[in-house]
């Protein structure tokens, strides 16, 4: 199959090609010619102003639900709603039930990858369960393809518990992937503690439990000389602690979400349950330091947090409401809305595709001749409203519908498998 892009903008501060318009054509998954002008017939033709070309995109932390919770998402249509946000390779989650902690789930997940235009990289359990009690088989799972090593939605509480896993991770070259949350500290709140929870009437979760939490794991990594990342981080003081430990050359990374950039605890004031999620939405002041932190590097990247809940679940009492909300298609558009003009698209395509891939371990493709094409398609100046026919998930627990967005996925092309919007 042969499938030609006409006058795209090639994306990539590394890439030689980059800012350049140009033809790029693809023979059976292969990048055979990339020039001003190519003339030739082609099985697929994509063409359309405005057109914007990079290699693809990688999330690091997204919820398939697959196997054991599929009335919530498969990972047929989790890899249909992360090409459709313009992902070619997408972590996933291993609160499953049952739990991917062992390697033939983890060969599951790899083998039903395989037949989809996503490659879907499994998060294997550090403990057995997920529970946080005994570890697991974090050897066998690597040999087995999982990507990285984390309880997920579980954050680790056992700080003797997690030390071992980081001492372990490291004869492996894995790397642990953790949600900071002391559970410990008010276990019932429902949001962020401060002045609009007092004033919504509904018991709050202080900025401290995560703190506390990214305060004693940087610790416990500098003291494993390991690895560590902290993914959905939400506090300042959480990321001022991150900076210190990076500056005094802890191997420490982190990641922020598409919502935590876009809401603050004030916009619940509706009790909107889409908004519940874990960490908890932050001050005005905490959103604007993360921003700060993604412009000057201090956050490594983006993930999705693409966590599905089917109607009943969402649809019901905030306080019943579960934790969560999908992000794969609306990822680009919400975050390019809230950096265009502080950010290049070179740097916010970075972001990413090539730190997410760097931080795990993952070789980065190009846009080059000879080369399997891995290749995410956008329009970074389209305007529109982001409504449910964007939604390729099986959940539509998104509070991004109705919001007007800047910035749109045409599609990926990953080899010889094509998906456009």
């Amino acid at each position: 199959m042969t499938v030609l892009i006409k006058q795209a903008i090639i994306v990539g501060s590394s890439s030689p090609y980059n800012g350049q318009i140009k033809d790029i054509l693809i023979h059976n998954g292969i990048i055979t010619t990339i020039a001003g002008e190519i003339i030739e017939n082609a099985d697929q033709l994509i063409q359309q102003e405005g057109l914007h070309v990079s290699i693809g995109w990688m999330d690091s932390f997204a919820h398939f639900c697959d196997p054991g919770f599929e009335y919530r998402e498969t990972l047929e249509t989790g890899a249909r709603a992360a090409a459709a946000g313009g992902f070619t390779d997408v972590l996933i989650t291993p609160n499953t039930n049952p739990v991917v902690h062992t390697k033939s789930q983890v060969e599951y997940i790899v083998q039903k990858s395989n037949l989809s235009g996503v490659r879907i990289h499994p998060i294997g359990a550090v403990t057995k369960n997920a529970e946080g009690k005994e570890l697991a088989e974090m050897y066998d799972m690597a040999n087995s393809g999982a990507a990285a090593f984390s309880d997920g939605l579980n954050p680790i509480q056992d700080a003797g518990l997690l030390l071992k896993a980081l001492l372990y991770v490291k004869t492996i070259n894995g790397m642990i992937i953790q949600i900071p949350d002391d559970k410990s500290i008010s276990a019932q709140g429902l949001m962020n503690e401060g002045i609009v929870s007092t004033r919504l009437g509904l018991p709050g979760k202080p900025a401290m439990a995560e703190e506390l939490m990214v305060a004693r794991d940087i610790k416990l990594t500098r003291y494993a000389e390991s690895r560590l990342h902290f993914t959905g981080i939400s506090s300042a003081k959480s990321l001022e602690y991150i900076k210190r430990a990076r500056a005094a050359g802890i191997n420490i990374s982190c990641s922020v979400t598409p919502y935590h950039l876009f809401f603050c605890d004030e916009d619940l004031q509706q009790y909107d349950t889409n908004l519940k999620v874990n960490p908890p939405l932050r001050t005005k002041e905490d959103r604007s330091a993360l921003l700060t932190g993604l412009l000057d590097g201090s956050i490594d990247f983006i993930a999705s947090h693409h966590i599905p809940q089917n109607y009943d679940s969402k649809v019901c009492e905030f306080e019943y409401a579960k934790n969560g909300m999908i992000g794969l298609e609306s990822l680009f558009g919400v975050v390019w809305s809230i950096v265009n003009g502080q950010c290049s698209i070179e740097k916010l395509v970075e972001k990413l595709s090539v730190f997410p891939r760097k931080t795990f371990g993952f070789a980065v493709p190009e846009v080059k001749e000879g080369v399997k094409a891995e290749l995410t398609l956008f329009n970074p100046a389209m305007e529109y409203i982001f409504d449910e026919k964007n939604l390729q998930s099986k959940s539509g627990n998104s509070a991004f519908i109705g919001k007007q967005l800047k910035g749109k996925v045409i599609g990926i092309i990953n080899g010889d498998k094509i998906y456009l919007n």
